[in-house]
């Protein structure tokens, strides 16, 4: 057996099973599930429609790379929200089965094993599947900690120069999962210095990059970043966006990478013998989720109010702001973390997840203790019915 599988820790939500063993849920009250970002937003009809309208797709075997209708309309998408001079949908853009599973392989493509001990450098707290890749690549994985005292931004200054010297990818996470901070332009002129210094790949997962409350201040996305800062060709950057949450289709898996074609023609390589190709239906229902902006603003709408009622509800109670983008939200807890979920599971049938679930041990603090990640992914009714039960407990304690 591959021996890096032995360094892989359980998944947070199967620490959460673990944490509810034994725990009785208040039976009176209906249960609410805000631990997993899971949207639970209806699937548009337009594309459950082109769906079911190319299922004849089924009969063929899917090209790795997608049908040019798909990248066309992922390049159309991409130029549009980032301003972009411009994209090549035949060498800059590769559809992917959802951001997960591109995450995960494109540290299998990028990581030189041969290398001393080659470091990939995560956020933390961060998207389990960072670690994993880099487990499983042969890296040692390093982490960057995200404090609420600068707004959970990177401070590249945590890591010492004997580290850097041997990272060959960062991966950053723009709005960030749990935080909800955004990269500004100045954060990615700082990191893009240092891939140049050092020579390492930036990885960006921005999925999700349009869950945003202000329409006319959408968040920084690393092909613009580097097109503002005269980086033709994106240079050592790759960007990862999804479907799942800009258009509520989790289950259609369905997402992209774009950047460098250099990076991306290597990658579509290591896919092509990985055979992770979209099945056609799915890449036809895609072409015209992208091409479609209208049902993106509805859904922003819909988060934009549950995150306003959620942070009057609790404001008395907790110290709670909106978060950059994203539709989670990051609260601090009077008492621990796992404490706080078990106890809010147990009288008030609401499941959140601890912040320490997603966070490693790293300079000498766990950055994820004492706080709880909601996300706010069902219905608004359900959101407030939730964020009353939390303000009551947390007026207990």
């Amino acid at each position: 057996m591959n021996p890096n599988l032995n360094q892989l820790q359980p998944y947070p939500f199967q620490k959460l099973r673990g944490l509810f063993d034994g725990v009785t849920r208040n039976a009176a009250l209906k249960p609410i599930e805000l631990q997993i970002g899971e949207p639970k937003h209806a699937t548009p009809g337009f594309i459950r429609q082109a769906l079911a309208d190319n299922l004849d797709g089924l009969s063929t075997y899917p090209t790795t790379l997608g049908i040019p209708a798909l990248r066309n309309s992922i390049a159309a998408w991409a130029k549009r929200r980032y301003n972009l001079a411009g994209i090549d949908p035949e060498t800059e853009v590769i559809p992917v089965n959802g951001s997960r599973e591109a995450l995960f392989s494109f540290a299998q493509t990028v990581i030189d094993s041969s290398a001393t001990l080659p470091a990939v450098v995560c956020p933390n707290p961060f998207y389990q599947i960072y670690e994993g890749a880099a487990f499983l690549a042969g890296a040692e994985p390093h982490f960057i900690n995200t404090l609420p005292e600068n707004h959970f931004k990177l401070d590249y200054g945590q890591l010492p120069e004997a580290v850097w010297s041997r990272t060959q990818l960062i991966y950053v996470c723009s709005p960030n999962n749990p935080t909800g901070s955004v990269m500004t332009l100045d954060d990615w002129r700082a990191l893009f210095a240092l891939s140049d210094r050092y020579g390492f790949v930036v990885a960006s997962d921005e999925c999700y990059s349009e869950i945003y409350f202000d329409e006319k201040n959408p968040p920084l996305g690393a092909l613009d970043a580097a097109q503002q800062l005269g980086r033709a060709g994106f240079p050592r950057l790759v960007v990862f966006n999804s479907l799942s949450k800009r258009s509520n289709v989790p289950g259609l898996r369905s997402g992209f990478v774009a950047g460098n074609a250099k990076l991306l023609e290597k990658f579509l390589l290591y896919r092509t013998y990985h055979g992770s190709a979209m099945n056609p239906a799915a890449q036809a229902a895609s072409a015209a989720a992208w091409g479609d902006e209208a049902h993106v603003i509805e859904n922003r709408q819909l988060y934009a109010q549950k995150f306003s009622s959620a942070v009057a509800l609790l404001s008395d109670a907790a110290t709670v702001e909106m978060p950059d983008a994203s539709f989670y939200l990051w609260i601090k807890t009077p008492i621990s973390d796992t404490e706080f979920t078990k106890r809010l599971y147990q009288d008030y049938n609401v499941t959140v997840l601890p912040g320490s679930f997603l966070a490693r041990d790293a300079h000498g603090v766990n950055p994820g203790k004492d706080f709880v990640r909601i996300a706010l992914v069902t219905s608004p009714e359900e959101c407030i019915e939730a964020m009353n039960r939390i303000k009551r407990f947390m007026e207990t304690l």
